[in-house]
């Protein structure tokens, strides 16, 4: 199954219509939240995702609420919002939350959990099959401008009970686009360019 994964638009519009066009090669679309900034141009790239007809699953980021990012998808008819649930896709399962996690420094906008409120929302991920996340698990693809580590430690520990085969983020911009395996997982700061990622679930 191939995937085309993003994150982090941030109201980029002309990436969003070369996610448009790179849709077209693949099998579902992932996108690992901020699509808004502080909860304000959600529409900008909505509206132009939109076109996208194949399968997508969305989780929002820190800055759109799970409520604003529904709101905003309305008429992306082929759109999936996750958010502390699951969805199934040609037999594949997909689990899904977002927000920063753990709480970011950035104030009362950003929309943040802290860890043990993500522990419950990751609770009902199935195994060997797609996690979708806004912020990464911790020591993976999570290192800040200075090298710090920025992750969640109940993603990390999600990802090790559970396995899935692909893992999703974004979040940390300096990470953008770097992969790793975390034992079974491929885990995947998408950033706003687009990943194409191809995984055999046989």
């Amino acid at each position: 199954m191939k995937f085309l994964c993003f994150s982090d638009l941030h109201r980029n519009t002309e990436a969003a219509r070369n996610l448009v066009r790179l849709a077209d090669e693949v099998d579902v679309v992932i996108g690992a939240g901020d699509f808004a900034n502080r909860h304000e141009g959600l529409a900008d790239t909505l509206e132009i995702l939109a076109e996208i007809e194949k399968p997508s699953i969305l989780v929002p980021g820190n800055g759109e609420t799970v409520e604003e990012l529904r709101s905003a998808t309305e008429d992306w008819k082929s759109a999936t919002v996750l958010h502390g649930e699951g969805c199934e896709i040609g037999g594949v399962p997909y689990w899904g939350v977002g927000g920063g996690i753990p709480v970011t420094p950035f104030g009362d906008w950003s929309y943040d959990f802290d860890e043990t409120q993500a522990s419950e929302l990751l609770s009902g991920c199935d195994e060997g099959g797609v996690l979708v996340v806004h912020s990464p698990p911790l020591d993976t693809v999570d290192r800040d401008s200075g090298r710090r580590v920025r992750g969640s430690q109940s993603i990390r520990d999600c990802v090790l009970a559970k396995r899935p085969r692909l893992v999703v983020c974004g979040h940390i911009h300096d990470d953008w686009g770097k992969q790793v395996k975390l034992e079974e997982s491929l885990v995947l700061n998408a950033g706003p360019r687009g990943v194409v990622v191809e995984i055999d679930f046989d």
